[in-house]
């Protein structure tokens, strides 16, 4: 069985529920406190012993690139004021894994897309493929790490899943789920992306992202348009189950979501309230305003 390297990660949107703020400013680089977004799902996958991350970025993305590139000056004056604990987490970022950034480019769009682009950086080897704008904490392993356990007992594509309402079925490809390997990890007979409450064929949907074999890139390649004009990864993979085995794992942790304001601001708060420093002082806050 293959090691798992690489991780790709699709952040080329224009996050425009955001606008005006991400004119300027990638959506990916939204502060969760005193990180970005796009700095939790680098530190996920390299948890799980990824090496080289490829960032599928567009126009207006430098910061992501200016955020994890050394800063020898920051850290050099941080360092002449004593800041050694700031010098060294700014050092670390920056020292996380080879990133390499890969524009998007192509017609169709959809979020096939970033994983073609970054094909030919993958070299027939399993892959990462994450969003840039979910995740999971806790005090356990990562997502990442969790998909890689369920990845090692399969050989096979696993897709991150955690159970949801019947009624936010709209918003996620869920799943029908098959035989069960261990308790987190299970078949996936049926992939459908976002059939809504009454069509929906279980309860568990697909979030954050994939671990992908490299014998989905050939089917991803063909572009077959969705209705509404993309290329879906979820189709394709809906697509290997059918003619292979492809799996689930049920990732345990606190799930967030940054893709509208309202559940950006909700992830916000829920963080904030499970950090030791700031959790006592927030609650006295909000229950002041309420």
């Amino acid at each position: 069985m293959q090691t798992v390297r690489k991780a790709v990660i699709a952040a080329a949107g224009f996050g425009t529920r955001f606008l005006p703020q991400t004119k300027a400013i990638p959506k990916e680089m939204l502060p969760i406190i005193d990180k970005p977004v796009i700095q939790l799902v680098v530190e996920g996958v390299v948890a799980a012993g990824v090496t080289d991350v490829i960032i599928v970025t567009g126009q207006g993305k430098r910061a992501i690139e200016d955020h994890f590139d050394r800063a020898l000056g920051l850290e050099q004056e941080l360092r002449a004021k004593g800041k050694t604990d700031q010098a060294d987490e700014i050092q670390r970022i920056a020292e996380l894994a080879n990133i390499v950034y890969v524009r998007q480019k192509g017609e169709p769009k959809g979020n096939a897309r970033p994983v073609l682009n970054a094909a030919h950086l993958i070299d027939n080897e399993p892959f990462f493929y994450f969003f840039a704008d979910d995740f999971f904490t806790g005090s356990g392993p990562s997502c990442a790490a969790q998909m890689l356990e369920s990845y090692k007992k399969t050989g096979k594509t696993i897709a991150a899943l955690r159970k949801v309402k019947r009624e936010d079925a709209s918003k996620y490809g869920m799943v029908e789920l098959g035989e069960q390997i261990d308790q987190k990890t299970f078949r996936i007979n049926k992939l459908v992306e976002k059939p809504g409450p009454e069509k929906t064929p279980s309860e568990y949907a697909v979030v954050c992202g994939y671990l992908l074999t490299p014998d989905i890139i050939p089917m991803l390649a063909q572009e077959k348009v969705a209705p509404d004009g993309e290329i879906r990864v979820p189709d394709t993979v809906n697509e290997l189950a059918q003619i292979d085995k492809v799996y689930g794992c049920l990732v345990d942790g606190d799930y967030h979501d940054t893709g509208s304001p309202e559940l950006y601001l909700e992830t916000l708060i829920d963080i904030a309230l499970k950090d030791p420093q700031l959790s006592d002082r927030l609650r006295d806050y909000i229950k002041d305003r309420l």
